[in-house]
């Protein structure tokens, strides 16, 4: 070791500790946001944390070949933590069978997750189903990673159009499975404050 390197230590040590006074000196001048990072911060709206989403496309598995395709981009902001009808986005489905089949785009009205699962509601803006436009649908989500699973309103009765009226945020199980290598879905968890 070279007869600088007591003083070198003592120098880097030093800059540290003074580097460590100005952190905690900043922090406290702030209020202590430096939670700020992790959506914890009050006032910072670029950093705070949205109370829940549900994003992502993927297609569902069907041993007919049903070409099936759900894509969500949901999201419930941090002021709406409190009210999940007060969630934005949009949503879209479509079912194809040998050319045969039909789309809608949805408005979402209501979006609720709990840990890694989702249900989403909406009305349809948009569709080629006669007599879907105006309806309310929902849809759960169980995002698994690449084994995602799904559910949707009109489960038991085959159409959204035959499903009746349906409050906001309900759905079925998720008893569908997505197709390997389609996408996947996301879940961020809500946190109500209870």
């Amino acid at each position: 070791m070279s007869p600088a390197a007591p003083s070198f230590r003592r120098r880097t040590r030093a800059t540290a500790v003074g580097a460590a006074l100005l952190i905690a000196t900043s922090v406290a001048a702030t209020g202590g946001s430096a939670a700020a990072s992790d959506g914890a911060g009050a006032g910072d709206r670029s950093t705070t944390r949205e109370a829940a989403a549900l994003t992502g496309t993927a297609k569902l598995y069907r041993s007919l070949g049903d070409d099936i395709t759900f894509s969500f981009d949901a999201h419930l902001a941090a002021e709406d933590t409190g009210d999940p009808g007060r969630a934005t986005g949009t949503f879209r489905f479509s079912h194809y069978l040998n050319g045969d089949g039909a789309f809608a785009e949805v408005k979402v009205d209501c979006l609720v997750t709990g840990g890694k699962v989702a249900v989403v509601s909406g009305v349809v803006t948009e569709s080629d189903l006669e007599g879907a436009e105006g309806e309310r649908v929902g849809v759960t989500v169980h995002d698994l990673g690449r084994k995602d699973r799904l559910g949707y309103s009109w489960a038991s009765t085959g159409s959204p159009v035959d499903q009746g009226p349906l409050p906001k945020c309900v759905s079925s199980a998720p008893f569908e499975t997505v197709k390997a290598g389609t996408g996947d879905f996301t879940v961020l968890p809500w946190e109500p404050r209870l």
